[in-house]
């Protein structure tokens, strides 16, 4: 999508939360409230330092504490506002949260729940509501979005990356800096069918 001036596109730069005591013990913590470990602090700071330059308007991050605190400590200081929101929050593993993330296999649940949890397709369809009412609240705004690996592959498709088959097939992207950048506008309303949609043309 191009942007230009008196755009209404919404700019959205996506990190994921820092890590956590389950993401050191190599579980997937799902819904389970899980609190940052000692370096998963320090790194909210650093990603607070790769903002600093940035000119952003809000943040919203999902409402599990990993994510909210990652925000509030990255953010520490600057007058923004920070608002939680569980439609952010991390894919419900339901009976296997906190199992080893090994031992997962998201793309064999792109339709079919967890036991007593969520396909990813219904946490993509929860980013998705996120998403137009933030491109409503801030249009032709920066905003930074502070969540987990449901939060990026609803993001990456309603911005038209990929078919959600073929982002659950990509390994995960690891960054030094991680910063995420897509722009969203109003076309994300006509963008049909969370499983099976053809892939968007690239932008010229």
């Amino acid at each position: 999508m191009a942007e230009g001036p008196g755009s209404t596109a919404l700019t959205i730069l996506f990190s994921p939360h820092a890590t956590s005591v389950d993401n050191e013990a190599g579980l997937a913590s799902g819904h389970a409230d899980v609190p940052l470990s000692a370096l998963g602090r320090r790194q909210a700071a650093e990603l607070g330092h790769h903002y600093a330059s940035m000119n952003v308007d809000a943040v919203a991050c999902s409402d599990l504490r990993r994510a909210h605190d990652t925000a509030l400590i990255a953010f520490a200081g600057r007058p923004l506002p920070i608002r939680p929101d569980r439609r952010l929050r991390e894919f419900d593993y339901g009976d296997r949260t906190r199992w080893p993330r090994t031992e997962l296999d998201l793309a064999a649940h792109l339709t079919r729940q967890f036991p007593n949890g969520e396909s990813v397709a219904m946490a993509v369809q929860r980013v998705g509501a996120f998403l137009r009412d933030a491109i409503v609240e801030h249009a032709g705004q920066t905003l930074v979005v502070v969540g987990h690996v449901a939060t990026r592959y609803g993001i990456e498709f309603w911005s038209g990356q990929a078919t959600l088959e073929e982002i659950a097939a990509t390994p995960w992207e690891w960054r030094d800096v991680p910063i995420w950048r897509y722009a969203l506008g109003p076309e994300i309303d006509r963008a049909g069918e969370v499983i099976g949609r053809a892939r968007r043309p690239d932008p010229a």
